[in-house]
Parts: structure tokens; sequence; C-alpha cells
């Protein structure tokens, strides 16, 4: 029976900051054009945070029964590692994504009631990531739901629920934000391209090989500092201060292009997510601040 350190593991918190980081950036964005609605951007890390952890109890699910987990170089799965059967961890996904639908109902009843098709689009991208008959995310789709559901669709989603309004602004630190969040799963799929060969998981990494996606990754990170100045020039030039990510990304990035391997990956996972919060963060305070 697993316990609540493997449940807390089974849920992956390195992955969580991908979560914190758009609803951070989409604020930031609402406090400069209009005003930050504070209990509307505490509801919208609610549904990020627990859309995050559903796919990542969906994954676990969909992957463990699959077999792909089955000789696993990355952190501790709970199906793969038969900890907790794949009804359980089935249940926890449900649990969780119930949870973000609760908190984006209250969000569409204070707001818009089309962004309920809104949550049930992301709700489907999470469970049909590796879940179903035909998962995307075996077919190398995965980097392009990250980027448009943790990027576009979260930071943009942020912003609109607090001011009502398109901005621009907000759709750079979409791409921003979504270009760092890809660039985990770009390290994540990097290192299990030999096991995901074996498993039939044709991920973005396994098509690419090797080499190429780890230029990918140097790219992605290219492309957030890109946005940065992309947001400076929408809003206030001090929104420059959020290339200091790169300070944060740039260690992960060398250890990429070096060759970093299987478990040495797994540090690049953590440190490309505290730079996508770095990233989020400093870019966020001048907004606030202006």
């Amino acid at each position: 029976m697993a316990s609540p350190s493997d449940w807390l593991a089974g849920a992956r918190p390195r992955t969580l900051p991908a979560a914190v980081a758009p609803v951070l950036a989409g604020t930031g964005v609402a406090s400069y054009v209009d005003e930050a609605v504070w209990w509307k951007a505490a509801l919208a890390l609610v549904v990020s945070l627990a859309l995050q952890v559903g796919v990542n109890y969906a994954n676990d699910y969909s992957d463990g029964i699959r077999g792909t987990d089955a000789d696993r170089v990355g952190p501790m799965r709970l199906v793969g590692s038969g900890r907790a059967t794949p009804g359980a961890v089935r249940l926890a996904a449900f649990v969780a994504f119930g949870v973000a639908a609760v908190a984006g109902l209250v969000l569409a009843a204070t707001t818009v009631w089309w962004l309920v098709a809104v949550g049930v689009v992301c709700v489907l991208a999470a469970w049909f990531y590796t879940g179903g008959d035909r998962p995307y995310g075996y077919l190398g789709l995965g980097e392009v739901m990250v980027f448009v559901f943790f990027g576009l669709v979260a930071v943009i989603g942020t912003t609109y629920v607090q001011t009502l309004t398109w901005e621009w602004p907000a759709l750079y630190a979409g791409i921003g934000i979504g270009a760092l969040a890809c660039a985990i799963l770009v390290a994540n799929n990097l290192r299990d391209i030999p096991t995901d060969r074996v498993a039939g998981k044709t991920t973005l990494a396994v098509r690419l090989g090797d080499e190429r996606t780890r230029y990918l990754f140097a790219f992605l990170v290219l492309v957030a500092a890109a946005a940065v100045v992309a947001v400076a020039a929408a809003t206030t030039w001090w929104a420059l201060l959020g290339l200091v990510f790169l300070a944060r990304a740039a260690a992960p990035t060398r250890a990429v292009l070096a060759g970093a391997a299987g478990p040495d990956l797994i540090p690049v996972l953590a440190a490309t997510g505290i730079a996508e919060v770095v990233w989020a963060i400093s870019v966020a305070v001048p907004l606030f601040a202006g």
C-alpha cells in the first residue's frame, strides 16, 4: 500500500513550478493593464496546480498499465513500481481534475460561462496525453499540449479572468512560459529516449533523436528570452529584468548540450522548473510596480 510520501512523489512536485509560473505571469500582466484581482488569481492557481497534479497521476496510470514504466530511469511511478493499484491512481487523477473543475466553475460563474468549455478541453487534453487508445503523447505531440495549455491558455486565461480583455503582453508571456514548460518536458523525454523506444512511445525526442532534442532544449530557452523582450516592449522596459532567468537556465542548458543522460538529467528538470518560476517572478514584479 502506497504511503503518503509515495503519493506525494507520484504527484511529481518538481513539475509544479510549471503550474505556478503562468499564474504569476498572467497576474502580473493583469496588474499592469488594469489591476490584479487576487481571489481570482488564487482560484486560477488552484485550477493550474490541480490540473498539473491530475495530469501527473493520469500519466502514471496510463503509462503504468501499458508497461511503459516497467524499466524506468526517472522518479518513482506508483503503478509501474507496484506501490499503488491502477484504480487508486486513476481515482487520484479524477479527484485532482474534480478540484480543478470546481475552482474553474467558480471562475466561469464570475466571468463568462464559455470558460467552462475551455476547462473541459483542458481536462480532456490532460487525460488523453497518455490515456485512451491513441494517446497523442505517444505520437510526439506532448510538447504542443504543454505549450498551448501550460503556456498560452494558462497565462492568457489568468489575465482574462481578471481583466475581461485580450492583452498582447499576456500572449508574449504565454509564449515565454510555454517555452520553458516545454523545455522541462523535452529534458524529461530526452532522458527517457532509450526506454520509450523499447515501449513504443514515440515522443518528439524519439522522433528527433538525441542530438536534435538537445538543440531543441537550448532553442526553447532562447525563445523564453525573446519573449521577455516582447513583454517589455509591450509594457515597461523594466520587465527586461526577466532576463535574469538566464542565470538559472544556464546550468541545465550547459548540462543538456554537454551530453548529460539518464539520471544526470533529473536535476535538469528541477533547475528548468526553477528557471521558469524565476522568469515569471522577475517579469511580473516590474509589471506589478508599473
